[in-house]
């Protein structure tokens, strides 16, 4: 197995506040990896200096063998890192398959969006039944599955999810988890921030833990899930 992401020493300053202090991650092709931690933690901002959206104070990050540290957000995109943000952020005035198309924006070939349309709408049977309906007249269940689905349309190499349980019931939370598991079955690594630490280390490979911008504590999820400290820190004792 081969590592498709690399951040080492990595740190983020905002004026005078350090949010993200020199950490160091991997995440290895066709594995789940999880950051977890509180809010405040520095998951969003990791995701942000990843992405492009914000540049490093300091640190390198490597891509597909390619160093990504400071490129701008597009050019990132296109090198094959989609993001599915927090709160979801669709756009309400357009259709479903609207939506979806504008996930596709770098995808020159007919091919391959008809290829992504098909995998998206076979993942998430709802969307399809929907296509044509406004995007702001789905639930919010509806509009995580649009916004991870408009990920995919860009044919990611790396798909990064921030926060997909976010204000989501029990039983949509568990749907969305078990398609995240067939997305990484059929050849997608998924990077995924979440504070839901039980239910995404059910999930993940590796996992590591982000406190006050550090990496408290990292390793495989069977294991972090036995680990005494992780139990009493976010999973309230046994």
């Amino acid at each position: 197995m081969s590592e498709i992401l690399r951040l080492s020493n990595v740190k983020l300053n905002y004026g005078p506040i350090a949010a993200i202090k020199g950490i160091d991650l991997a995440v290895e092709e066709g594995q789940i990896v999880a950051i977890l931690g509180a809010n405040g933690a520095g998951k969003t901002s990791t995701l942000k200096v990843i992405s492009g959206l914000l540049k490093p104070s300091a640190g390198e990050i490597v891509f597909d063998g390619k160093k990504i540290s400071g490129k701008p957000a597009h050019k990132i995109a296109q090198m094959g890192i989609m993001q599915s943000p927090e709160e979801r952020h669709v756009l309400i005035g357009l259709t479903v398959e609207e939506n979806l198309r504008v996930g596709a924006y770098n995808i020159k070939s007919k091919e391959e969006l008809q290829k992504n349309f098909e995998r998206v709408y076979t993942l998430f049977p709802r969307l399809k039944e929907r296509a044509k309906q406004q995007s702001s007249t789905l639930s919010g269940g509806e509009q995580q599955m649009l916004a991870i689905g408009r990920a995919l349309m860009g044919s990611p190499k790396l798909l990064v999810l921030d926060e997909p349980s976010l204000g989501l019931a029990p039983l949509l939370i568990k749907d969305i988890f078990n398609t995240l598991v067939k997305i990484k079955e059929e050849g997608t690594t998924i990077l995924i921030v979440e504070q839901n630490a039980l239910t995404t280390l059910k999930i993940a490979d590796y996992a590591y833990v982000l406190e006050l911008g550090k990496i408290s504590m990292h390793g495989k999820s069977e294991e972090l899930l036995k680990d005494e400290r992780l139990i009493a820190a976010y999973l309230g004792g046994k």
